[in-house]
């Protein structure tokens, strides 16, 4: 069977991310022309522009569109601003973070997903990205950024996540307990964090960014 994909996008962009309130323009240009079945495994690329979120291995996956379009939408990187995105997965949000962006750094636990991200992104001709291999609770990272992504759930912001914004940053950030999770733009500012509660929704946690265990007798 031969899937149209262009067409697949168009209607992804008018049928699930627009009406999920995903209106900003350069968002929804840059959605409409990254082609995702190119971000997709192969054994899953029939499901490309689905309204569900796609396994990818180790436990993680790819988001919705409609929530990837609402986090692009909750940061709207400007073109000379530099962009952190935490969790990598399959490189397709790095993508269009990179057409909004000046510069993209994205981090990814998982060697074997941080490399097939790499080629995607090459493949596109994306050359303001890069994606390192490392775990986000550990990196030895001395750069801010004027945004970040966070790609998995938390159950909270780690301090570090928010040494990584520059002055008046922000980042968007899902956390809380499943099933009821906040998705959250967290602002940088001079009188410290604030935290700005968006919708709710629900994510697979970052590797080590989990609640802990409550034990009960």
């Amino acid at each position: 069977m031969s899937i149209d994909y262009a067409k697949a996008r168009e209607m992804m962009v008018e049928q699930q991310v627009r009406p999920w309130d995903v209106l900003d323009a350069r968002v929804l240009e840059t959605i409409a022309s990254v082609p995702r079945e190119a971000f997709v495994p192969e054994a899953l690329r029939v499901l490309a522009y689905a309204d569900t979120a796609l396994p990818l291995g180790h436990g993680e996956a790819m988001m919705k569109p409609v929530l990837e379009g609402r986090a692009l939408q909750a940061l709207q990187p400007g073109p000379e601003e530099c962009v952190l995105e935490i969790g990598a997965g399959s490189g397709y949000l790095t993508a269009c973070l990179a057409r909004l962006a000046r510069e993209v750094v994205a981090i990814e636990l998982h060697a074997d997903l941080a490399e097939a991200a790499r080629a995607r992104l090459a493949a596109q001709g994306c050359g303001n990205a890069r994606v390192e291999t490392a775990d986000a609770l550990a990196w030895d990272n001395t750069q801010q950024f004027d945004a970040i992504c966070v790609s998995g759930a938390v159950d909270t912001v780690p301090a570090r996540f928010l040494q990584w914004l520059k002055p008046d940053g922000r980042m968007f950030v899902v956390q809380g307990r499943s099933p009821a999770m906040d998705a959250t733009l967290v602002h940088r500012d001079v009188n410290g964090v604030r935290i700005e509660s968006l919708f709710e929704t629900d994510l697979p946690y970052l590797a080590g960014a989990a609640p802990r265990p409550v034990f009960t007798l």
